[in-house]
C-alpha cells in the first residue's frame, strides 16, 4: 500500500503570505504529530482502546491445527516443547494459556502400552504384581512387526497425536508414561495413575501380535470383577459406553474393520484378566489397533498418516463419550 504524507506531497503553487494565526497553527502541528508518534512507539493505545502490549495473557497456544502427519514409521511425532513432558503427561511449564473448548474441565488419561526400555529390563518387568484376581507380570515387551517396528514405539506415537487433538478440545491430558522412564510402569501402577487423576476416561493404546492373516482392531472392555483389590462393578457400564464409541469412531476415521479373529465381528471383547482394567476405578478400555504380525495391518500401523487417523478415531470416541 502506498503512503501519502507530508514528505511525499507533490509541489504546490506558491500561496499568499500566511497570517499570524496560520503560522502559529503550522508550528503546533509537527509537535503534536511528534508526540503521537512517541506515544505509539512506547506502547500507546491499540485499535480497541486497550494498552496494546503483547504478553503471555494475549498470546495464543499456536496449536489449534494438528501437526502434519508423518508419512512413515521413521517420522514418529516427538513431544512438543523444548523440555520433556512430566511423567504423567502434564502440560509443559510455559506461560501459554490452556485452550478452552468443549472438554474444558475433563481429564483424560492415555496409557501408551509397554515401553521401549522393557527389552533391557526383563527382570523388572517379569516380577509379579497383584491384579486382584491373581498375580501377573509387571509388564511385557509387547510385539513388533516383522521389520522390527515395536508396539511400544507405535503406542507412544499415537498417544502423542491423541494428546494434541484432545488438548485442542480443552481436555487436561495425562500420559502414564512418555518415554521418560527406563521401563514400565507396571500394570497396577498404570491403573493407579488413572485413578489418582480422577480421570473421566482412560484409554490404553496397543497393537496385537496375533498370527499372520488375522486382521482388524478390537476394543477390550472390563468384565465384572470383585476380588482382592479389584472391583470393577461401578465402571463396567460406562466403560462399555466408552468402548463402543471408540470402536465406532475408529472405523469411521481409519476405514479399518473389526477384528476377524476375536470378538465375533463386533470389535468388542470383554476380559477379566488384565490388571490395567481390573484395578481401575474410572471408565477405561484398551484398544488393539491392528495386528502387527500381519503384513497388511503392519503397513497401516507403520504409516504416519494412518496413525494420525487412528489417533483421530480414538479421540473422537473419547469426545463423544465425555459429551454424552
Amino acid at each position: 500500500m502506498s503512503y501519502a504524507g507530508p514528505d511525499f506531497d507533490p509541489p504546490q503553487p506558491r500561496r499568499p503570505r500566511r497570517g499570524p494565526l496560520t503560522v502559529a497553527l503550522a508550528a503546533l502541528v509537527p509537535g503534536a504529530l511528534l508526540g503521537w508518534l512517541v506515544y505509539e512507539t512506547v506502547g500507546g493505545g491499540g485499535a480497541d482502546g486497550s494498552a496494546g502490549t503483547v504478553g503471555p495473557a494475549t498470546r495464543t497456544a499456536g496449536a489449534s491445527a494438528s501437526p502434519t502427519a508423518p508419512t512413515s514409521a521413521e517420522d514418529d511425532e516427538k513431544p512438543s516443547g523444548s523440555t520433556a513432558p512430566a511423567p504423567t503427561g502434564a502440560a509443559p511449564s510455559t506461560s501459554v494459556p490452556a485452550v478452552s473448548g468443549p472438554l474444558t474441565g475433563k481429564v483424560v488419561v492415555i496409557d501408551p502400552g509397554h515401553n521401549q526400555g522393557n527389552f533391557q529390563h526383563t527382570a523388572e518387568i517379569n516380577r509379579k504384581v497383584d491384579i486382584g484376581t491373581n498375580a501377573k507380570e509387571c509388564d511385557t515387551t509387547g510385539t513388533a512387526t516383522d521389520a522390527g517396528y515395536t508396539e511400544a514405539r507405535f503406542t507412544l506415537d499415537v498417544a502423542h497425536r491423541m494428546r494434541t487433538l484432545l488438548e485442542e478440545q480443552g481436555a487436561t491430558v495425562r500420559l502414564t508414561q512418555d518415554g521418560d522412564r527406563p521401563y514400565g510402569p507396571c500394570v497396577d501402577e498404570r491403573a493407579r495413575i488413572g485413578n489418582a487423576a480422577h480421570a473421566d476416561a482412560v484409554v490404553s493404546v496397543h497393537a496385537d501380535g496375533s498370527a499372520a492373516g488375522n486382521r482388524g482392531f478390537h476394543v477390550i472392555l472390563p468384565g465384572s470383577v470383585r476380588a482382592g483389590a479389584a472391583d470393577t462393578r461401578a465402571i463396567v457400564a460406562p466403560s462399555r459406553d466408552l468402548g463402543e464409541r471408540v470402536a465406532g469412531n475408529f472405523v469411521r476415521a481409519t476405514g479399518s474393520g473389526p477384528s476377524d479373529y476375536i470378538g465375533s465381528g463386533t470389535g468388542l471383547v470383554t476380559r477379566t484378566d488384565l490388571g490395567g482394567l481390573n484395578l481401575s476405578t474410572v471408565p477405561k478400555v484398551f484398544i488393539e489397533c491392528g495386528n502387527m504380525r500381519d503384513s497388511k495391518d503392519a503397513a497401516l500401523l507403520t504409516s504416519g498418516a494412518w496413525r494420525q487417523k487412528a489417533a483421530q478415531g480414538i479421540s473422537e470416541g473419547i469426545v463423544s463419550f465425555l459429551r454424552g
